[in-house]
């Protein structure tokens, strides 16, 4: 009875440390996530401004002369800015961390503690 409780207690200890590396990674992928909307959130609105004004400011300076052209430019630039944009995004998200490694590598750890003491 005692080597079944000390089994038993050993499964639950285990089972607890897991748990908490699991909540520790959770919150730090949440941080993470909070940070990265923050930085997305900020080059977004001052990009949008500086490209707004600077649009609006090369558009002025072209006004009598070539408006048209100067205004589908600005739209082919911004086409192809933003498939660039979303290309390095794609490869900027490929290119993370798996969440939660360390709790993964601790479970296949112990899997492996238990295939081989059998």
């Amino acid at each position: 009875m005692g080597t079944l409780r000390s089994l038993g207690d050993s499964l639950l200890a285990g089972a607890q440390e897991r748990l908490e590396l699991l909540a520790i990674e959770l919150q730090e992928e949440k941080l993470r996530l909070i940070r990265t909307f923050i930085w997305v959130g900020a080059a977004l609105f001052t990009g949008m401004m500086a490209l707004t004004f600077a649009s609006l400011v090369l558009v002025y300076c072209f006004w009598d002369s070539a408006r048209l052209g100067v205004l589908g430019g600005l739209a082919v630039f911004y086409t192809v800015a933003l498939i660039v944009i979303i290309l390095a995004f794609r490869r900027f998200t490929a290119r993370q961390p798996l969440p939660f490694a360390a709790t993964r590598e601790e479970m296949a750890e112990d899997r492996a503690c238990i295939r081989t003491e059998n």
